[in-house]
């Protein structure tokens, strides 16, 4: 594996035996990196609730909810195709922002211009305070890997933990396999 390092944009993908249940066999997009902390969301923790269920004033809109991490778990987040160019939007990687103008996405919804497969919406997030990620990187309970913008909003949920291991080489995709009990193998 290529020698990657602790930066915006990259997937944080949880070691096989991670006990913190947040954390469990997750894929994280790292939003946010620099003196202050860090920023993520899970990529693969589809809630029940769609975003019309906690948005009652918001444009019929038929999308999952995902949690994106034990950390305030009252507010909204949203990564989204950077083609739209939503004003106060940060780019994360090419192709995938995060965040920006709240009604512009109302109005991008209303109009029927953002389609479900160009955002995807979090409630909560994941956030470490400065040197802890690193620290937690150390202690080898993250594995680093690259993400790919596009492919984040389109990509299913499902078995998303295993299918980024996979792509990692040999020695990550035989993790991808181990159960999550090693008592009962």
């Amino acid at each position: 594996m290529e020698n990657l390092s602790l930066e915006k944009g990259m997937f944080l993908v949880s070691e096989p035996f991670l006990p913190d249940p947040n954390f469990k066999r997750t894929v994280i997009i790292l939003t946010e990196h620099d003196d202050d902390g860090s920023i993520g969301f899970v990529l693969n923790r589809k809630t029940s609730l769609l975003l019309n269920d906690v948005l009652e004033d918001f444009p019929e809109f038929p999308v999952p909810l995902y949690l994106g991490g034990p950390v305030e778990q009252n507010t909204l987040h949203y990564v989204h195709n950077s083609k739209f160019n939503i004003p106060g939007s940060k780019e994360v990687v090419p192709g995938l922002n995060w965040g920006g103008d709240f009604e512009v996405v109302r109005e991008l919804v209303e109009n029927g211009v953002l389609q479900p497969h160009d955002i995807r919406f979090f409630i909560g997030y994941s956030g470490w305070s400065p040197e802890q990620l690193q620290g937690e990187l150390n202690d080898k309970a993250w594995i680093l890997a690259a993400a790919n913008g596009p492919l984040i909003l389109m990509e299913e949920e499902e078995d998303l933990w295993r299918r980024v291991l996979k792509q990692l080489g040999k020695e990550y995709s035989l993790m991808a396999n181990y159960p999550e009990d090693p008592r009962l193998n």
